[in-house]
């Protein structure tokens, strides 16, 4: 029998099933473009330039040429009025090409947040962030009409990978409202039993250690130790940490939340990071903005 360091575990890889999902929204938007004369529109909003958010963003707009997704490109300036932002978000709203509205985050201090996403028009919520959708989201029997890309995207590397989750023991690290909160959401009405850890839960690796699934959503690097981890449980890394390392020309390189090496050897699949959770996000943003576009262009 083979010892336990000779264990490794199966790699999720992320890159390649977004690719697969891309080529599915590649071949649907031909179809709507052939059949109906329609292409799916999402309009991109970025304020300031902050060069993290740039770089999201052109990201973004990228994947959509790819794809074939029409984007509509909304440049402002970082001193742009609450008012001035709310207002292109309403002419956004009213536009019939326009099938998913992103406002990339975080905004300027300047400008109150909430009050902005909560004027996206639920139909065109392609981030899955209005209160609405997180609130059918919390509710059963209810279906929200987005849910937010990373958390969904999370589910679709179990499902593609064919790891079930009905009656497993889920456990979500962190409880962000983009990742942790809406995940474990997800995780519960895929009939999971969650639990969430979060900084005030005293003793986590207890917990963690009982997990078939593990999410791990809370943004301190390589936290969770392989110890920690259940032998055969599915290790979703959603964390992306810059660490030191003087071997790397930028000076650093990037790790999850879980210590991947050690994680390897006990886990029966895992997530690498980079290119395990990151390109799920921008396809499901590509695959929400499409699902937006059938509601309205397939009557």
């Amino acid at each position: 029998m083979a010892s336990q360091s000779d264990h490794q575990a199966k790699i999720i890889d992320g890159k390649a099933i977004a690719q697969t999902i891309r080529s599915e929204i590649a071949e649907e938007v031909r179809h709507l473009s052939q059949k109906y004369g329609k292409v799916p529109g999402l309009a991109v909003v970025i304020v300031g330039s902050r060069k993290d958010s740039q770089s999201y963003v052109s990201m973004k707009r990228k994947a959509c040429a790819e794809v074939g997704i029409k984007s509509v490109d909304i440049d402002l300036p970082e001193n742009v009025s609450l008012d001035d932002l709310i207002a292109k978000v309403h002419e956004l709203n009213v536009n019939p090409d326009v099938h998913g509205i992103l406002v990339q985050l975080p905004l300027p201090r300047h400008i109150n947040e909430e009050k902005v996403l909560s004027e996206i028009s639920i139909e065109k919520d392609v981030d899955g962030f209005h209160p609405l959708n997180i609130g059918k989201l919390a509710m059963k029997g209810r279906e929200p009409l987005f849910l937010p890309c990373t958390p969904k995207g999370c589910l679709e590397l179990l499902s593609r990978s064919g790891i079930s989750i009905t009656g497993k023991k889920a456990v979500v690290v962190g409880r962000s409202n983009i990742v942790g909160l809406p995940v474990s959401l997800l995780l519960l009405k895929a009939n999971a039993t969650v639990t969430v850890v979060h900084s005030n839960t005293p003793d986590p690796e207890s917990i963690i250690c009982e997990a078939d699934i593990v999410i791990a959503a809370a943004g301190q690097a390589m936290m969770i130790k392989g110890s920690w981890i259940k032998p055969g449980a599915a290790i979703i890394d959603v964390g992306t940490n810059a660490v030191d390392d003087s071997s790397k020309k930028s000076g650093y390189r990037l790790v999850g939340d879980v210590d991947f090496q050690e994680a390897c050897k006990v886990a029966g699949w895992i997530t690498p990071v980079p290119g395990g959770v990151g390109p799920m996000t921008v396809a499901m943003l590509l695959k929400n903005t499409l699902d937006g576009a059938k509601r309205v262009i397939v009557q």
